[in-house]
């Protein structure tokens, strides 16, 4: 499926050039209008990031998550620095159907496991955000991708298999906002290597060529996010697109 994307700074939907807050471009500040504008044209999954609440927990834009995920009856994953379990309960009764967890998954692997075990593997995406050094080596990339951390991809799929790991949003940061197509060969390797697992692809759709070689490639679905945001296909292409791949 095409799962439509929105990353909000204070309540305006924007772009940030490979995770820089320094290069971020502004795309208006009407989220519900575009949400109920995708739910319109066939979306039947939403992804936001919440960019505030990610760079301070404290600034959460709870208020305008609730109304977003109210606005619209399709399910939607929401992520951006989740650090507690507060964070997790708050945005699941916020409305939120899968929290989507990047760095803490890293970083604090035994208490995330804990959240599988309580809220169960459904509601929790793993966003596992990755550089593929010269040799292959598939490294994962922490904190807003501002540092390398030694876990490797299969490492952190391995070690959430036993918690019943099920959704994993895989980014290549080297396609990331670049509008330069998927990895298909990343997604392929994971597909086959972990077929228990519905993957999400994310990072560098720049148009419907671009879709095309991903449901084959074996992941659940694709997040798109800026091409969307700066036309360069409508919603309703991708789903078709996507359908007759």
């Amino acid at each position: 499926m095409i799962i439509p994307a929105l990353d909000l700074i204070d309540g305006n939907v924007v772009r940030l050039h490979q995770g820089d807050y320094g290069q971020r471009r502004d795309y208006g500040n009407s989220p519900l209008s575009r949400l109920q504008q995708y739910e319109q044209d066939g979306a039947e999954l939403l992804h936001l990031v919440d960019l505030t609440g990610a760079k301070d927990p404290a600034k959460r834009q709870i208020a305008l998550l609730k109304e977003l995920v109210a606005g619209v009856t399709v399910p939607v994953q929401v992520g951006g620095g989740i650090r507690s379990e507060n964070d997790v309960k708050t945005l699941l009764e916020a409305g939120a159907s899968r929290v989507v967890i990047g760095s803490t998954a890293i970083t604090h692997p035994e208490l995330v496991k804990q959240w599988f075990q309580q809220y169960g593997a459904e509601a929790i995406v793993l966003a596992l955000d990755i550089r593929i050094s010269a040799d292959g080596v598939k490294q994962i990339a922490i904190s807003g991708w501002q540092e390398n951390s030694h876990a490797t991809l299969e490492y952190v799929i391995e070690q959430y298999l036993p918690v019943g790991l099920k959704h994993v949003l895989c980014t290549d940061i080297s396609r990331d906002g670049t509008l330069s197509g998927s990895n298909i060969t990343l997604y392929q390797e994971i597909s086959q290597q972990y077929p228990q697992i519905r993957l999400q692809a994310s990072g560098g759709i720049g148009n419907l060529a671009d879709i095309s070689p991903l449901p084959a490639s074996g992941v659940a679905g694709v997040i798109v996010g800026r091409a969307l945001l700066e036309g360069k296909f409508t919603l309703t292409e991708a789903i078709q697109c996507w359908q007759n791949a």
